[in-house]
């Protein structure tokens, strides 16, 4: 049977000029490139030399034009202030283009940057399209991220603009964000000239004369701005990575590459047709937020979900389903970590068929590996495809997925598909070599990365080329490891630094993951690799239990040591588990297995910025201290 999507792919490795220049024609261009990929100053590839275009147009503008005007472009859904407002295309170019004229009152321009610090709310979609409109480049910060976090954001990407609100709205909690940015401004080297302030009605806030201003009075007050051409190597966001110590590294994108990119990949591997509504669980703050919330569906056409909520709690794990039902979702696109806690408080799936769910089509998860266990009740519980898929803050779009929109293939749990068209993926290991199918190793992409990947560090050439290119000279080191089977199917194990050494054994955590959860009564796990003076390093495994488990803990953390043996073998070595609450996680849904294997070894740490509750911390080194594990034969 003949696989389209390996046909594009093949397609795409022999002529990839003319296949991103075929996918480029889905883009309104200013200016047609003068060749479509420069390699001149390799590894800095640039995709799109010499054409212009402009970002905002392609999102809004050109579908107001095109006969889109009075479809729905974004629909804001907020359980914890309980609206839900619907924005169409022509009111949402309307609402961005007076917000880029107050932009350009206080001076932004061309190449300015603009640091936005928002939470979940229409405004910051707007925000952000402003700033493209203009040209100017933004950076969104998770929305009350740490005061020093924030400050070292602001030190780097040196904004002319600050755009924020008074506070942020958490399920039982409101989080002022504006003492936050006052104390960050204050720590800062560099000092905004203006600030744009949204007052909320849940917590008002004063502003400081002279520097803020009330956002809704200046874009009322404004002239709408026109969309301003760039140059497609411009770049049109710097995102700083989560968890950074000291200098965070600003991943850039660029306006070119991106918007083909992302128009390509709606069609193609998420199977969204303009006009069609699409749901993506995150957060603006992330990457996810960025492609797929903002970018992705606005420049295919689409209607788009911005969701101020939980997976659960906002009021109950039904909150997802109700959303789907209620606009008539088509594609969701969440992580991992937001089933595993939707499957521990129903596992049953109860609050499922509570809902219509008669448009949805398939359900996307990425962000940290989908271990089968949770895909396979996804699919049971939803009778719709779940695709597990793979890529990073730093590649902006899918690397490895099953495309919905070139024909699905069939299935093998615990494998994120295969690679997708544009990424010439391998696995290679410590020396260079391939590695056989089969066998683990560092998953890399050979260079020139496709377009919508990130070109290079903001103002950090060096780092670049540090950070990702300097391991395996001609690839980009993903940091992720795993293997690549005999059909070609991608299996992403864990974080490189997450393969442990257990006497000589390279052993996958993630595979150990998989066994775990694995257990009818455990919701979601972590293992970890903890220093040993035998073996070098041993696993432990966290376990967090299903709501209602009927099964008593000790017994469960035995039970899970005798699956290991029996699935893995004796060589993991793997004979301590233990039952905890919670596992700590940034606000994201990543499990910090890196911070809590720091605590287990007695080593210093710092707690990450993007850490969702520092008390969980503590939790577990409790327990680390007090004991708890089962053990096994």
């Amino acid at each position: 049977m003949t696989v389209r999507q390996v046909e594009e792919h093949r397609e795409s490795l022999r002529d990839p000029e003319r296949f991103w220049a075929d996918a480029a024609q889905a883009i309104d261009w200013d200016r047609p490139w003068d060749r479509v990929l420069d390699g001149s100053n390799a590894p800095f590839y640039r995709w799109f030399p010499g054409a212009r275009l402009n970002t905002c147009w392609n999102a809004l503008d050109r579908h107001v034009a095109g006969g889109r005007a009075e479809q729905v472009a974004l629909i804001y859904d907020s359980p914890v202030t309980g609206q839900v407002g619907r924005f169409t295309y022509r009111e949402l170019r309307d609402a961005v283009a007076k917000l880029a004229g107050a932009l350009v009152a206080l001076g932004v321009g061309h190449g300015d940057r603009v640091l936005i610090y928002m939470p979940m709310v229409p405004e910051a979609v707007m925000a952000m399209l402003a700033c493209a409109r203009l040209g100017a480049v933004h950076s969104v910060v998770f929305g009350g991220f740490a005061a020093a976090e924030l400050a070292t954001r602001i030190d780097d990407a040196k904004p002319k603009v600050i755009l924020s609100a008074s506070c942020g709205i958490e399920p039982g909690r409101v989080v002022a964000y504006k003492p936050l940015l006052d104390r960050a401004i204050e720590l800062a080297t560099a000092k905004p000239s203006a600030c744009l302030i949204l007052q909320r009605a849940a917590q008002p806030c004063d502003l400081v004369a002279g520097r803020d201003r009330d956002w809704r009075e200046a874009a009322a007050e404004a002239a709408p701005a026109s969309c301003v051409m760039v140059a497609a190597t411009d770049p049109l966001y710097i995102l700083y990575t989560s968890g950074t110590t000291g200098n965070p590294k600003g991943i850039v994108r660029d306006n070119g590459g991106h918007a083909v990119a992302l128009r390509w990949s709606m069609e193609n591997i998420y199977g969204v047709k303009p006009g069609e509504t699409f749901f993506a669980a995150s957060d603006i703050g992330w990457v996810v937020g960025h492609s797929y919330i903002v970018y992705g569906p606005l420049l295919a056409g689409c209607t788009t979900v911005l969701y101020e909520g939980k997976p659960v709690g906002t009021p109950d794990p039904g909150a997802y389903w109700r959303l789907i039902a209620e606009h008539g979702v088509v594609a969701m696109f969440t992580a991992p970590t937001a089933f595993r806690a939707i499957r521990r408080d129903d596992p049953d799936g109860t609050f499922i068929r509570q809902y219509d769910l008669a448009k949805f089509r398939t359900l996307f998860l990425a962000g940290e590996r989908a271990d089968p266990a949770t895909v396979q009740w996804a699919e049971r519980q939803l009778d719709r495809p779940v695709i597990d898929h793979w890529w990073q803050t730093e590649t902006g779009w899918p690397i490895v997925a099953n495309c919905a929109g070139l024909g699905l293939q069939p299935v093998k749990h615990g494998s994120a598909t295969r690679t997708v068209p544009g990424y010439d993926l391998c696995v290679l290991g410590p020396s260079g070599d391939a590695m056989k199918p089969g066998e683990i190793g560092a998953l890399c992409v050979k260079l020139p990365l496709p377009p919508g990947s990130s070109p290079t560090l903001w103002q950090a050439e060096e780092r670049y080329v540090q950070a990702y290119l300097a391991d395996y000279p001609g690839y980009y080191h993903t940091a992720d490891a795993g293997f690549i089977d005999a059909d070609g199917y991608v299996y992403v194990m864990t974080r490189t630094d997450d393969i442990i050494n257990v006497a000589g054994h390279r052993l996958s955590t993630g595979a150990i993951e998989e066994v775990l959860a694995s257990h009818p009564e455990v919701a979601e796990c972590a293992v970890i690799g903890v220093n040993d003076a035998l073996k070098g390093q041993v696993p432990l495994g966290f376990l967090v239990l299903k709501a209602g488990a009927k099964t008593d803990r000790g017994v469960v953390a035995a039970e899970v040591v005798a699956l290991v043996r029996e699935h893995i073998g004796p060589v993991a070595s793997f004979k301590m588990a233990m039952v905890v609450e919670r596992l700590p996680k940034t606000r994201s849904g990543k499990i910090l297995r890196g911070t809590m294997r720091a605590i287990a070894d007695g080593e210093s740490y710092k707690v990450p910025a993007t850490i969702e509750d520092p008390a969980v911390l503590a939790e577990i080194g409790e327990h680390l201290k007090g004991g708890g594990f089962g053990t096994g034969a």
